[in-house]
């Protein structure tokens, strides 16, 4: 566990209420600015494509009803199944697609997605990605967790147990917080939470709420209740005057705030903050859909974006349709936000199963061509079919 002191680094509990806190977060905001590495790059070449002539969209219903959500879910399952199945990666970009895979299996009762992800995770011996605290390359880890859950082997949790104690032995460097990027909340906070439900260890839980809280302290805006992307994205706006918050980064912590959740002891003291949190955010997301169901770009000036972000988008749609099914937002006020994302992304689908307009990995709004796919928004995609086919009444909750 951390050794530092509430006064080099503000405990979880203290961080919204502290008040050298603006000091604090204007001391991280410059030094991060210095350190960011800038965008972020995927080491998978397999990872995606941007084809200029993907051919016709697909003829798919996006009502909501078991069969249709399936049709959908099958077609772009096995699109991205016949493109991979002979490939493995510990990549970022595959963490969603390794759960989506998963999720599909089950839904779909395919269990060719599952043997899949169980293959690279023994092809890999369960490991992880090089770099030791990057939240980028312990993403994957939460796809062998819930394999793990499925049939315990205390072999697939030795690697990241490794990691995660060594780890919170370190000592925290208040100068450079561990997940400095809005997506790291998807990344690694799931492997954390889930590495404390497998072991029944509260020590890691404890450690991903602090440092859950620390990146919240310094990204989220209270007033918008969205996060931007980075510390060198909290002054940036966008044509419009608005300020720049971009609606992949915000979908993963959405998704990261669902699979926490998911996760988490119910009687987890710091629990209710995580459910506020995720309940404002899904109110502002909510109010910025666009007409076609879907979320563009920069979520706040969709006039500057004109196509949508499949990959944001679907994210979204899959924490808010947890939300709706789980009990925590209301389903008269959501349902219709979700049907119409349901819909609007059952649009994204190709003839052949590939899903389009998936933003290319980069750290900010962008411009790409309609074919572009990625594994990430694919894994969304399969995602939010689990969970909307679930708000639907035709599967249990998993």
């Amino acid at each position: 566990m951390s050794t530092a002191s509430p006064a080099t680094l503000p405990s979880s509990s203290s961080l919204p209420y502290s008040r050298p806190l603006a000091g604090v977060l204007c001391l991280l905001a410059a030094v991060l600015l210095a350190l960011s590495p800038g965008p972020a790059r995927a080491d998978d070449p397999m990872a995606g494509d941007a084809p200029a002539h993907p051919g016709p969209r697909a003829q798919l219903s996006g009502a909501l009803r078991a069969a249709d959500i399936r049709r959908a879910a099958a077609l772009v399952a096995a699109w991205q199944y016949g493109r991979l199945k002979n490939h493995d990666s510990l990549d970022w970009t595959y963490a969603p697609l390794y759960l989506g895979f998963l999720s599909a299996a089950e839904q779909l009762h395919q269990p060719r997605y599952a043997d899949y992800v169980r293959g690279v995770g023994k092809h890999f011996d369960w490991g992880l990605g090089p770099r030791v605290h990057h939240a980028d390359d312990q993403a994957v880890a939460q796809a062998w967790l819930a394999l793990y859950a499925r049939t315990p082997d205390p072999a697939m949790l030795e690697p990241l147990r490794e990691r995660y104690d060594a780890q919170m032995r370190e000592p925290d460097d208040a100068k450079r917080p561990l997940w400095w990027w809005c997506d790291a909340l998807f990344m690694a906070p799931p492997t954390w939470t889930g590495l404390a439900k497998a072991t029944h260890e509260r020590a890691y839980l404890d450690y991903m709420d602090r440092q859950w809280w620390i990146t919240s302290a310094l990204l989220y805006d209270p007033v918008e209740h969205l996060y931007s992307r980075d510390a060198s994205y909290l002054h940036k706006h966008e044509a419009n005057g608005r300020k720049l918050f971009w609606s992949r980064g915000n979908g993963w912590v959405m998704a990261g705030l669902a699979r926490v959740l998911t996760l988490m002891t119910v009687d987890y003291p710091q629990r209710p903050r995580y459910l506020e949190q995720f309940r404002a955010m899904a109110a502002r997301l909510a109010q910025l859909q666009g007409k076609d169901g879907l979320w563009r770009a920069g979520l706040l000036d969709a006039a500057a974006y004109p196509r949508p972000e499949t990959s944001g988008s679907a994210f979204i749609v899959y924490a808010l349709a947890w939300g709706v099914h789980r009990g925590v937002l209301d389903a008269a006020t959501y349902r219709p936000v979700i049907a119409r994302g349901w819909h609007g992304l059952v649009g994204e689908i190709y003839a052949d199963g590939r899903l389009g307009d998936i933003q290319p990995i980069g750290a900010a709004p962008g411009d790409y061509p309609p074919g572009t796919s990625y594994v990430y928004g694919v894994g969304a995609f399969l995602l939010a079919a689990g969970e909307v086919e679930a708000l639907a009444g035709e599967r249990n909750p998993r």
